[in-house]
C-alpha cells in the first residue's frame, strides 16, 4: 500500500489525503469544498482515473461543507469511471451532502450500511386521460429540507430561482444526453421561466409560451411528464417543433412540478441528440422534479399571517439562542464572534446534534453553573 496524504491547497480550510490500496484508491477530503477548491480536488481526482485508477472511494467524514461545485466535481469523477467499468464510492457523507446525493440520485454511490433510495419505475410517458400517477407528487423523503435552507417563511422570489438554478446546474451534469435544462413556473398568472442554463435553453422555452404549445407547457398543466424521443418523428405541437428543430434540439424530457398536488410547472431537459433519455434518465428527471417541487413547497407563500408570525417568532428565539451560546463561548475563550460560531458548529459536529441543540446544551449549562455557583456550598 502507497500512502501519500497531499495538502492541496494552503491557507484555506481544505486538504487531502491519498492512500493507494491494494482494490481501490482512497480519497480523504478535510474542510469545505467550494468554488475555490473544487478545481483543486476535480484536478486530483482527474490524475487519479487518468493513472488507470478504475475505482475510488470518497471518504468525506471530515468534510464540513459542499456547494454545487464540489457535486459537479463527483458527477463528472463517477461518469469517468463508470464509462471505464469503475465506480465512485462515497464513504461518511453528512446529512447535508447525503440528501443532495439522493436528489442527484447519486446515493447509490455510498457504502452499504447507508441504504440507497430507490427511484421510482415510471414506465412508458404519460399522456392525457391514461390512468398513470402524476409525476412531482411523491414523497421527497430525506430532501424536505432541500437547497432552498429550510426558510421558515415564504422565501424572496431572488432565493426560490437561486435553489432552482442550482436543481438544473446539477440535473444537466448528472442526466445523460442533457445538453440544456430549464426550469418553467406559473408566476402572476403566466408561465416564464425562472432558471435555464443558457439563451438556447431559455429560447426553446419562449418559444412554448409564443406558441402555445409544447411538452413544457403540457406538463406544466396537466400534471403528466412527455418525452419527445425525437423532434423529427413528432406529430404533437406542430408550431412549436419546428422552432426547436430549426434551434438544434432534438429531444426533450419535461417533468411537471406539483405543489398541494397541483402542477406549478415542469423540470425541462433539452439535447441535441435524438433518443437521448433512456429510462435511468427519466427516473433521474423525476427526481430532480421532485427536488424542485420541494423547493416550492417549502417556499410557498399560502400561509396565513397568524401561521407566519408563529414561525417568525420562532426563528428569532432561534437565532437569540444562538447569539447567547456563541457569546458564552467568546466570553470563556475570548475569541471573536466569528471564531466562536465556527466553534459552535465544530462541537455540534463533533456531539452529532444540530447547532441549534448545541447551543441549547451551552446555554442550560451555563444557566445551570451560574445557578449552583448563587446557591453556594
Amino acid at each position: 500500500m502507497a500512502d501519500s496524504p497531499a495538502v492541496i491547497t494552503e491557507g484555506i480550510s481544505f486538504d487531502v489525503g491519498v492512500s493507494f490500496l491494494a482494490v481501490h484508491v482512497l480519497v480523504g477530503i478535510r474542510g469545505e469544498v467550494d468554488s475555490l477548491t473544487a478545481p483543486a480536488l476535480d484536478a486530483l481526482l482527474g490524475s487519479v482515473v487518468d493513472g488507470g485508477h478504475a475505482d475510488i472511494v470518497l471518504d468525506l467524514g471530515e468534510l464540513d461543507f459542499m456547494d454545487a461545485s464540489g457535486l459537479g466535481v463527483i458527477a463528472r469523477t463517477s461518469t469517468r469511471l463508470r464509462a471505464d467499468g469503475g465506480a465512485l464510492t462515497i464513504r461518511a457523507p453528512s446529512a447535508m451532502v447525503r440528501r443532495i446525493l439522493d436528489i442527484t440520485a447519486m446515493s447509490e454511490l455510498i457504502e452499504v450500511g447507508l441504504p440507497p433510495s430507490k427511484p421510482t419505475r415510471l414506465g412508458p410517458e404519460q399522456r392525457p386521460g391514461d390512468d398513470s400517477g402524476r409525476v412531482g407528487g411523491i414523497s421527497s423523503g430525506s430532501v424536505t429540507s432541500n437547497l432552498a435552507g429550510g426558510a421558515v417563511l415564504p422565501a424572496r422570489t431572488d432565493v426560490v430561482d437561486a435553489a432552482l438554478r442550482l436543481v438544473t446546474k446539477l440535473a444537466r451534469a448528472t442526466v445523460g444526453g442533457a445538453d440544456g435544462v430549464s426550469v418553467t413556473l406559473s408566476r402572476h398568472g403566466q408561465m416564464t421561466t425562472v432558471a435555464a442554463s443558457d439563451e438556447t435553453i431559455a429560447q426553446m422555452d419562449r418559444d412554448q409560451y409564443a406558441t402555445g404549445e409544447g411538452p413544457c407547457l403540457a406538463a406544466a398543466s396537466e400534471g403528466h411528464w412527455f418525452h419527445v424521443e425525437s423532434l423529427a418523428d413528432e406529430a404533437r405541437w406542430p408550431q412549436f417543433v419546428p422552432r426547436a428543430i430549426e434551434g438544434g434540439i432534438a429531444s426533450i424530457l419535461s417533468t411537471p412540478l406539483v405543489v398541494s398536488a397541483r402542477p406549478v410547472g415542469a423540470l425541462n431537459i433539452y439535447s441535441n441528440t435524438d433518443r437521448a433519455f433512456g429510462p435511468r434518465d427519466q427516473e433521474l428527471a423525476a427526481l430532480f422534479a421532485t427536488q424542485a417541487s420541494a423547493i416550492l413547497t417549502e417556499a410557498r407563500t399560502d400561509i396565513t399571517s397568524e401561521e407566519a408570525g408563529r414561525r417568525l417568532h420562532g426563528a428569532l428565539q432561534v437565532r437569540e439562542l444562538i447569539a447567547q451560546a456563541q457569546g458564552v463561548v467568546m466570553a470563556s475563550r475570548g475569541v471573536s464572534a466569528e471564531v466562536a460560531y465556527g466553534a459552535l458548529r465544530q462541537s455540534a459536529k463533533r456531539s452529532g446534534v444540530v447547532v441549534r441543540e448545541q447551543a441549547a446544551e451551552i446555554v442550560a449549562s451555563t444557566l445551570r453553573n451560574r445557578a449552583s455557583r448563587e446557591v453556594g456550598p
